[in-house]
């Protein structure tokens, strides 16, 4: 029931078809190629690791139904799968001790912290084939080049949801989140919710300058009178539930609700001063009790099929080009421009890009936001 009603409200949201910048390629591909489908294999798992444990660590809600279930069969080991709601708390649990973890779901504005902090180990991508399947122009980030240490495994944004008749229509502009007057939910991440403000100011969401910090910090603070939650990962679940009116939340998050309530009480915005535009990463953390392993999981996780359904589960954007070739990303979440932005939109999006040099910086006046708004 999930799946269809979230496929009737794709359709009704997708007015238009519009050619996305990080999937123009396998679109364009798909129309113009005059050459024979692609013949997809079925992943086989290699040999030689039967009864083995992997140990994952992801965000909730982040994988197929059957996508964990499916790999124990095929390579006859067991999976132990935890889950996490923050950067924060991923960085905390790895910079106080690696537990055991050998798959970890990095988002890019914290790789290259990790990668300064030596929390991640090298990949050997000799052992990643289906690293051929990732969409060329998601390769080679600025955050890792030459993808040393990650592959990507979802992208998408974060912007507003929010109670159509709550708010009193649609919403426009990061003003009307500011300026609501009922409960409003902000994402507990410190750097996207410093990016709105900094972008609101007209600087840039990745200043290193300590008094553009300072001012992003003052006006999160004087609009932060609306605000009763600083949410983990849950501020979805507040908007459902009628807790708050707005969440900043990721785009998929508030797109399940919509698709779970089977109403046309919610709906998701990009607002026109800019929005976050990420991408989710597979690693291997250091003390990987099986780095073996979790190299199998990660060309597993690449394969067409299994990557399709995790997008077309999630709803997020998938980086895995095969699989948008071979068709198997449902074609009403591969032409919104909901889930995949046009180009258009992609000129106010940005990225997050973590400085190490100002990290303590960007904590510090979050602490205070926080301890000022008493969200």
């Amino acid at each position: 029931m999930r799946k269809l009603a979230f496929l009737s409200l794709l359709f009704m949201l997708a007015l238009t078809l519009s050619v996305t910048v990080w999937a123009q390629d396998a679109t364009e591909e798909s129309v113009d190629s005059d050459t024979a489908p692609v013949e997809l294999v079925p992943w086989t798992c290699p040999t030689g690791f039967e009864g083995q444990t992997l140990n994952v660590y992801n965000w909730s809600t982040y994988v197929a139904d059957d996508t964990i279930s499916n790999f124990e069969t095929l390579c006859g080991v067991s999976v132990t799968y935890d889950v996490y709601e923050s950067s924060e708390a991923l960085l905390n649990r790895l910079r106080s001790g690696n537990p055991g973890y050998d798959v970890v779901v990095p988002t890019g504005n914290t790789v290259l912290r990790m990668i300064t902090e030596e929390l991640l180990v090298p990949l050997d991508k000799a052992q990643i084939p289906n690293i051929a399947n990732v969409t060329e122009s998601l390769l080679n980030p600025e955050y890792d080049p030459d993808n040393l240490y990650t592959l990507p495994y979802q992208w998408g944004t974060v912007g507003v949801g929010y109670n159509i008749e709550a708010v009193g229509g649609e919403i426009t502009s990061w003003e009307q989140v500011w300026n609501h007057d009922g409960p409003v939910a902000w994402l507990e991440d410190l750097r996207v919710m410093m990016g709105f403000a900094l972008v609101n100011l007209g600087y840039d969401a990745n200043t290193t300058n300590p008094d553009e910090i300072a001012a992003a910090r003052d006006f999160l603070i004087e609009r932060g009178n609306n605000v009763v939650y600083i949410a983990g990962d849950d501020g979805q679940e507040r908007l459902a539930a009628g807790e708050v009116d707005i969440a900043v939340e990721y785009m998929g998050d508030i797109f399940q609700i919509m698709a779970d309530c089977e109403c046309d009480d919610f709906a998701f915005s990009l607002p026109m001063e800019g929005a976050d535009v990420w991408v989710d990463n597979l690693a291997v953390p250091v003390g990987a009790q099986n780095p073996a392993l979790a190299h199998v999981f990660l060309d597993y996780i690449l394969d067409p099929q299994v990557g399709a359904d995790i997008s077309n589960y999630t709803a997020y954007a998938s980086p895995n080009q095969a699989a948008i070739d071979a068709g198997l990303i449902d074609p009403e979440y591969l032409d919104s421009p909901v889930i995949y932005p046009d180009a258009t939109t992609f000129e106010r999006l940005f990225t997050i890009l973590s400085d190490p040099t100002v990290e303590q910086m960007y904590n510090d006046a979050w602490d205070e936001v926080k301890i000022l708004i008493g969200g």
